[in-house]
């Protein structure tokens, strides 16, 4: 197994064991040397692992002083998918991309158009990533006046997942936004990635 995978799965194993509530919020896990003996690794390994599960909000806590369990995230409600984000963020990618065929039929072009393209993290208060975001559009960036929402999940791939702090294959919430003109053609369309543990989507009334 690869260092890498090994991590993950150790992450994987603790959470776990938090969640059939060996550790419980604000208790303080074993030592990382100890840990390590106990899962047969490097401390290096499990200092991997409790930094991820330190990103993901699991644990929390200082490399010098140890780790406990994190009190569970606060659970925001999101009501409008169009809303402007009143936090800070951060644009990632401004790349332009080829239609795919899913792209070309959400912004009815030709497959392989030339797309403008923008991924921005939203952050929380806190300076943690609450939700990722990435818009296409052909063209000038154009306004519109309304939008409508599709709400499914789907699994975070390794980029998502990284910059989110989860595991790969991670279930979250995936909102397909596509903004209208006043004629109901449509102008952008958007992917939101929310992780389910931190959002409780709530959606009505939209224009």
């Amino acid at each position: 197994m690869s260092a890498d995978a090994r991590y993950r799965r150790i992450a994987a194993d603790i959470r776990d064991r938090i969640t059939a509530g060996e550790w419980r919020p604000g208790d303080w896990l074993p030592s990382r040397t100890a840990m390590a003996v106990e899962y047969d690794v490097n401390p290096q390994t499990m200092r991997l692992a409790h930094a991820l599960l330190r990103r993901t909000g699991i644990l929390e806590g200082e490399k010098r002083k140890g780790v406990y369990v994190a009190h569970p995230p606060a659970m925001r409600t999101l009501t409008d998918a169009d809303a402007d984000w009143p936090h800070s963020s951060e644009t990632t990618d401004t790349r332009p991309r080829r239609a795919s065929a899913e792209l070309a039929e959400r912004l009815d072009v030709p497959v392989g158009a030339v797309l403008q393209h923008e991924a921005v993290e939203r952050l929380d208060p806190g300076g943690r990533s609450a939700m990722l975001v990435s818009s296409w559009w052909r063209g000038r960036r154009r306004p519109h006046v309304g939008y409508v929402v599709e709400l499914g999940v789907a699994p975070l791939n390794e980029e998502q997942a990284a910059a989110l702090g989860l595991l790969v294959d991670t279930l979250a919430y995936r909102m397909v936004r596509t903004r209208l003109d006043r004629d109901g053609r449509p102008v952008e369309t958007a992917d939101l990635i929310l992780p389910m543990d931190r959002w409780l989507v709530r959606l009505g009334g939209m224009r």
